[in-house]
C-alpha cells in the first residue's frame, strides 16, 4: 500500500481514543453492565442488540453481525475511507498523520491530499484578494451589496472574486508544474486539448466549500451578469464529492447542535443571507438533489431537518424527491419538515423582507413529513370511492416499505389504515425494504463450538492481557492444524506487545485475508466468565500441546512401518510415548 500509515501510529491512535466516545457522539449509548448498548445504526431494530465493549475497544451487533473497531465504525457509519477514518480519529486526539512509502518514488495518497488542500487554500486566498484589489472587483462588490450582504458576512464566509481571466489563478497559484497538476486535480484548472491549463472559474463570485474539518475542498461560483451556468461547482475530485458535502455545514454545526435542527436551502446565497440575519443553522446542497449521505450527516448533529423550498410545482417536486430519499434514513426520534415559500421568493429575499423572527416563525409552521406524505398521495386519489382508497394503499405500500420497523412506521401505517378504512392487520404485509448499504438482520445464530485452535485465537483476541506470556510456542511448533500459523503470530504479538487491545490486534490484520475471520472470533461469545478465562485458555493450550505430541508419535510410527528408525528416533518415540501416558 503506497504511502501507508505506519502501524505504530495506528496503535497510538487506538490507544488514545475511546470507542465509546467515538460511537456515543454519533449513536447514543446506554451503560448495561460492563458494556454499552444501543439500537444498531446499521440495521433497523426495536430491541437494542448493538454492544460496545470499552475493555476490548470493539463493537458488535448480535442482530446483523456488524462488528469492528473505532476505525471500522467510522468507515461504515461515516462512509469514510481507511485513511480518512484514521485522520478523523487522529484529529480528535491532536495528532498529525505520518506516512511511509513502500518504494522510493511511489505515489503517496496522504501527500497528494496535502498538495490539493494547499493549492485550494492558496486559491481561496487569491480569490479573496481579488475581491479587495482587482480592477474588476467593483462589479462583484456592487452585486453583493445589492443582495444586502455586509462586508463582515462576506469576510466571515471567505467570499471571493474570480476575475474575467483565463489564467488569473493559474499564474497566482500555479508557480510550478507540480502545483499546476495539483490545481487541475483539485478542479481549479481545466486541461487544454493541446496541453496546458486555463482557469475553470471566471467572472464569478466565489464561495469556498469546506469539509467536516473546515478545510476548503472545492468552490462554487456565481456568475456576474448573464451567462450559463448561473452557478458552477468544482467537479468531483479526490477531495470533493457533491453527494456528501453540504455548503455551510462546518460553520453551522454548533448552531445545529444547539438548536437541535438544521435548515436545508437550495443556494449558497440563501445560506449567507440567513447567517447575516442570525439564522446560523442553514446549509445548502451543492447543485445536486438531497442524498442519504447528506441526511445521515445532518441527523448526526440534530434530530430534526427542515427543508426550505419554493412553493411552486418545481419546489414541491424537489420536496417529494427529498422525502423519498429520507424514508430509509428515518428512525424513531428523527423528524423532517417542509417549509414552502410564496411564489418567486427564496430564503434570501424572505429574510430580507420579513426579518429573522418572521422567518423562524415560518420554520415553526413547516409541514411535517407525514402530513406532506399523505396530502400528496391523497390528492392523487378519490377517498370517497372504494377503488380510490385501494389506490391510496397501493401508492403508499412501496414507500412505507422503505421505513424501518419502529414506532414511526407503526403510526404511519395506522394513519393509512384510517384513511383507507382498513384494519391495520390487513396492512401488516407492508414490510421494510433494506436501504442501500444497510444490512438485514441475520437469524439468531446457533451456539457454535469452536476447534481448540479457534478457541485459543478467540481468547487471545478478546483477553490479550490475561493470555499474555502463557503459551510455550516450542511445545506447539510444527503442529499441523488449520489456523496454527495465525495463532502463533497472535501469541508473538501479545507476548511482545502486551498493551495491545482487541481493537489494535484486529487492525494489525486489516489488510490480510484473516481479518474477517478474526472479527468473528473477537465477537464470539465463549460463555467463559472473566475469572475463568486463564484456566480455559491454559487447558486449550495443553490440549493443543497433546495434539502436537500425538502428531509426532504418529509420524514416527508411520515412518517405522516403511523403514527402520534410527537409535535417536527410537529413543525419541519412547520418550514421547511415556510423556503422553504421564499427561
Amino acid at each position: 500500500m503506497a504511502g501507508k500509515i505506519p502501524q505504530h501510529f495506528i496503535d497510538e491512535v487506538l490507544a488514545r481514543v475511546d470507542i465509546v466516545d467515538v460511537i456515543d457522539g454519533r449513536v447514543p449509548l446506554s451503560k448495561m453492565g460492563k458494556d454499552y448498548k444501543s439500537r444498531c445504526p446499521f440495521h433497523d431494530e426495536k430491541t437494542p442488540s448493538f454492544t460496545v465493549s470499552q475493555v476490548k475497544q470493539f463493537y458488535h451487533c448480535f442482530g446483523c453481525g456488524q462488528s469492528g473497531t473505532a476505525i471500522t465504525f467510522l468507515m461504515e457509519f461515516g462512509n469514510l475511507s481507511f485513511p480518512e477514518a484514521i485522520e478523523e480519529l487522529a484529529s480528535q486526539v491532536g495528532l498529525d498523520v505520518p506516512t511511509e512509502d513502500n518504494k522510493p518514488g511511489s505515489p503517496n495518497t496522504t501527500n497528494q491530499t496535502k498538495d490539493l488542500l494547499s493549492v485550494l487554500s492558496d486559491a481561496k486566498n487569491y480569490y479573496q484578494r481579488q475581491l479587495r484589489e482587482h480592477a474588476q472587483a467593483k462589479t462583484a462588490i456592487d452585486y453583493l451589496k445589492q443582495r444586502g450582504l455586509s462586508g463582515e458576512i462576506t469576510t466571515s464566509f471567505d467570499l471571493g472574486f474570480a476575475p474575467d481571466s483565463w489564467d488569473g489563478v493559474l499564474k497566482a497559484v500555479g508557480t510550478s508544474d507540480a502545483k499546476q497538476k495539483s490545481m487541475a486535480t483539485a478542479g481549479l484548472l481545466i486541461t487544454k486539448d493541446n496541453g496546458g491549463y486555463y482557469d475553470r472559474f471566471r467572472a464569478r463570485i466565489m464561495f469556498p466549500i469546506e469539509d467536516h474539518r473546515g478545510r476548503v475542498v472545492g468552490f462554487g461560483g456565481r456568475i456576474l451578469g448573464d451567462g450559463e451556468p448561473k452557478y458552477l461547482n468544482s467537479p468531483e475530485t479526490p477531495l470533493f464529492h457533491k453527494g456528501s458535502e453540504l455548503y455551510g455545514l462546518y460553520r453551522a454545526r454548533k448552531s445545529v447542535r444547539d438548536l437541535q435542527h438544521s435548515v436545508v436551502v437550495e443556494g449558497y446565497m440563501d445560506v449567507v443571507a440567513l447567517a447575516q440575519s442570525g439564522i446560523d443553522n442553514a446549509v445548502a446542497t451543492l447543485g445536486t438533489a438531497t442524498t442519504e449521505a447528506h441526511l445521515e450527516r445532518l441527523f448526526r448533529l440534530a434530530p430534526e431537518i427542515i427543508f426550505c423550498f419554493d412553493g411552486d410545482r418545481a419546489g414541491r417536486d424537489a420536496a417529494w424527491r427529498a422525502l423519498e430519499v429520507a424514508l430509509p434514513v428515518l428512525r424513531d426520534g428523527f423528524q423532517i419538515g417542509f417549509l414552502f415559500l410564496p411564489d418567486s421568493e427564496d430564503p434570501d429575499s424572505m429574510v430580507r423582507a420579513e426579518g429573522a423572527d418572521a422567518f423562524r416563525e415560518r420554520m415553526k409552521q413547516a409541514t411535517p413529513l407525514p402530513e406532506f406524505f399523505f396530502d400528496s398521495l391523497t390528492a392523487q386519489t378519490d377517498l370517497t370511492r372504494l377503488d380510490g382508497r385501494a389506490r391510496l394503499v397501493e401508492l403508499c405500500k412501496p414507500l412505507l416499505g422503505k421505513l424501518g420497523d419502529g414506532v414511526f412506521k407503526d403510526l404511519m401505517v395506522e394513519r393509512l389504515a384510517s384513511l383507507s378504512r382498513l384494519d391495520t392487520d390487513k396492512l401488516a404485509r407492508i414490510s421494510p425494504q433494506p436501504a442501500p448499504g444497510r444490512r438485514q438482520p441475520n437469524k439468531p445464530a446457533k451456539p457454535t463450538t469452536l476447534s481448540p485452535v479457534a478457541t485459543a485465537i478467540a481468547l487471545l483476541l478478546q483477553h490479550p492481557a490475561k493470555t499474555h506470556g502463557r503459551t510455550d510456542v516450542e511445545k506447539l511448533a510444527g503442529l499441523n492444524l488449520p489456523g496454527m500459523v495465525l495463532m502463533i503470530e497472535l501469541v508473538d504479538l501479545t507476548d511482545t506487545e502486551p498493551e495491545l487491545t482487541t481493537a489494535a490486534l484486529l487492525e494489525r490484520f486489516r489488510q490480510t485475508t484473516h481479518h474477517t475471520h478474526l472479527e468473528k472470533l473477537a465477537a464470539w461469545d465463549h460463555l467463559v466468565p472473566d475469572d475463568n478465562v486463564v484456566e480455559v485458555f491454559d487447558e486449550t493450550v495443553r490440549t493443543l500441546a497433546k495434539k502436537r505430541l500425538g502428531q509426532e508419535i504418529d509420524d514416527l510410527l508411520a515412518k517405522s512401518r516403511e523403514q527402520a528408525l534410527s537409535e535417536a528416533e527410537k529413543q525419541r518415540l519412547l520418550e514421547l510415548t511415556q510423556k503422553r501416558k504421564s499427561t
